[in-house]
Parts: C-alpha cells; structure tokens; sequence
C-alpha cells in the first residue's frame, strides 16, 4: 500500500522474517507510534505504560508488531518528520484520571480542551513540533492545566478568561537571543483550579550537582 509503512518502518514482503531482531531504531519507531496513538485517545494511560515496557524491552520484530497490530498505519514520512501533523486534536474527559501527553507526542496546530475536574498536563520538552504555533480552546472546570515548557517556547495566556482562578507563569532562564520554536497561545475558559507554566523539574541528580548560592546573593 502507498504512503503507508509498517510501525517499525520496514515494508512488509516475502523475503521478510517476523524473527529478525529489533534494532534500538525499531523500538523507538514503535515507541512514536504508542505515543501518537495514546495522544489521539486509541489508548489508556495504563495501556500506553504496559506497552511501551513491552516495546523497550522487545527482541525481535514479531514482538514489536503485536504491539501494534490493532492501532491504524503511520502515514509516511511528510517533510522527514515520520508523523503526520493534526490540525485538530479535541479531547473530551469527565471526573476521571489525569489527561497527559508527555514524550514524544506530535504537537497539533489547535488543540481542544473540553474537560471537568480531571488535571492535564502537556510537556512541550520533547514533543514532535513540526510548526511556530499552537492554538489551545481551553473549555475546563476544576483541577490544574499544566504546560511545560522549555527556553524556545513561550506561552501567551492573554487571551484565556479566568473565573476563580489563576496563572502561575515561571519561565525557564534563557539567553535572549534564543529563537522562538514555538508560541502556545491560550484562549477559552478556565473555571476554578488553575494555569501553571513552567519548565521541566530538575531530576534528583541535577539537584545534586546545583551550583551553591554565593554568600553575597543570600545577604
């Protein structure tokens, strides 16, 4: 079939063996294919987990095709991206767990957020970002939308109107001269709970090995 491959990225024949072994490219290809099937709600948190621990530690081909035999082809590579773009994601949740999309999900041009009392929380770090912006329809009641972000995307919440609620914005330290990779523009309504931008936590290691603060700035 034109314009479609395999998850793992290698055309199927008859020369083809479901025994060969699973480069660390193939785990990764398939890792993207979980990520993006996750993002346009084809599976559960608990799903997306099971998975990528099942592909991470995947040996062979026929391995990694079951695990994602039931999701639809990866459209091919548009641009030397590998994923297609959406122009619009919606996502709809009521009173039921966490809405995340972390790793390397693919970044629409709008997002539609119609959500109650559930947390979101979009991690910009390492998305798949293929263009300069991205308009989020905030429709949500209760609970925190988080966005992080890193030192070449900022957040305009200009737009947002905020009822018994509140932005906290914490911005990563960055040169100025540092190019714009992506604008998040936030329109809509959040109604109780509240918007927190901020970049992405130090690990435990990174903690560790902070500069100290000079006795001069602590005065």
């Amino acid at each position: 079939m034109s314009g479609e491959i395999s998850p793992t990225g290698r055309h199927s024949g008859p020369d083809s063996s479901p025994e060969l072994r699973a480069s660390h490219a193939d785990r990764d290809r398939v890792v993207d294919v979980l990520r993006i099937a996750a993002g346009d709600g084809l599976l559960t948190a608990d799903e997306l987990d099971e998975r990528l621990e099942a592909a991470l530690s995947a040996r062979t081909l026929s391995e990694l095709t079951t695990l994602t035999a039931d999701l639809p082809p990866v459209p091919a590579a548009v641009g030397g991206s590998g994923v297609e773009v959406k122009d619009v994601v919606r996502i709809e949740q009521v009173h039921s767990g966490p809405v995340e999309r972390v790793g390397r999900w693919v970044v629409p041009r709008r997002l539609e957020l119609s959500v109650t009392f559930c947390d979101v929380r979009l991690d910009f770090t390492d998305a798949v970002i293929t263009h300069d912006t991205l308009r989020i329809d905030v429709g949500m009641t209760g609970k925190t939308l988080t966005l992080v972000t890193r030192p070449d995307i900022v957040v305009d919440t200009d737009g947002l109107q905020l009822v018994h609620s509140g932005v906290k914005y914490r911005q990563a330290s960055t040169n100025p001269d540092t190019p714009v990779t992506l604008r998040v523009e936030l329109v809509g309504q959040k109604v109780h709970g509240r918007v927190v931008v901020r970049p992405r936590r130090r690990t435990f290691g990174q903690w560790l090995l902070r500069r100290p603060t000079p006795p001069s700035a602590r005065a």
